[in-house]
């Protein structure tokens, strides 16, 4: 079993930036792919990034290549999602995720959060 509690989300300008945290808990966090997913009203959930348990390897969509970052710290079982260049498209409820599998489906996930609102600015 893994707990799951994102923080971080807010109310931002256009083009700025926020970090969110995904504090894990659970005697096998570290081997789980974690992933970062979103969901605007009235649209489907989304695949935003995952990273390996290792974090060598990470996963991006292509709306968000190269503004958002992941980042794993296994010492402190958190996942960070590092959120620069913001949109007003990005506004959503933000989920953390964890799964046995690498992907970007949210059907490879075990585990999720309860989320956390971003909301952009124009």
């Amino acid at each position: 079993q893994v707990q799951l509690v994102e923080s971080g989300g807010g109310l931002v300008q256009a083009g700025g930036s926020l970090r969110l945290s995904c504090a894990a808990s659970g005697r096998t966090y570290s081997r789980y792919v974690m992933g970062w997913f979103r969901q605007a009203p009235g649209k489907e959930r989304e695949f935003v990034a995952f990273i390996s348990w290792s974090g060598g390897r990470t996963d991006y969509a292509d709306s968000v290549q190269g503004r958002f970052t992941i980042s794993r710290d296994n010492a402190k079982i958190t996942v960070y999602l590092q959120m620069n260049s913001l949109k007003p498209e990005d506004t959503a409820v933000y989920y953390c995720a964890a799964g046995g599998r690498y992907g970007r489906s949210w059907l490879e996930y075990d585990y999720w959060g309860q989320g956390t609102q971003v909301t952009v600015s124009s």
